[in-house]
């Protein structure tokens, strides 16, 4: 199995996400993903929360990097800082805090790894449609690596 890696270098500035979300929504139509498929808009947002949380939270600049191959597409953000990602659980009224729980909501696995003195942030969504009733949810569970392990692409 070919697996296909494109990577861009994400400055530390906010302003970096839009432009983060328009070179993935270009590579995601030259991988054979349209514009108006759910998949399409799915991998866009967890891009977004992902670049976003890197840019605001670290002040480093960051590596997106998507894979794609397989049953599906892997998407990871990599960051010089060494602070761990954590879930914040925000109010109603809050503006932010609830990125983490998009991304665990929408991916079908995610987590984070060490990465030298930094770390690398991933999620996964598979190409195939889950319907309602073959239990498609995992449950809670931590998503540090021993716990979800990251499938291997070669």
């Amino acid at each position: 199995m070919q697996v296909l890696q494109v990577q861009l270098e994400v400055g530390p500035d906010p302003a970096e996400v839009g432009r983060a979300r328009r070179w993935a929504r270009s590579r995601l139509a030259g991988s054979g993903i349209g514009d108006d498929e759910p998949l399409a808009e799915t991998l866009i947002l967890l891009i977004s929360e992902l670049v976003t949380n890197a840019v605001v939270h670290t002040g480093c600049p960051a590596v997106l990097r998507m894979l794609f191959g397989g049953p599906g597409v892997r998407v990871e953000v990599a960051d010089a800082s060494d602070r761990a990602p954590a879930r914040r659980q925000a109010a109603g009224d809050d503006t932010g805090g609830r990125g983490l729980e998009l991304v665990d909501g929408l991916a079908d696995r995610w987590g984070w790894q060490r990465e030298g003195a930094g770390k690398r942030i991933w999620c996964e969504i598979d190409r195939a449609e889950k319907s309602a009733s073959d239990g498609a949810t995992d449950g809670p569970q931590e998503n540090h690596p021993s716990m979800r392990e990251p499938r291997v692409y070669l």
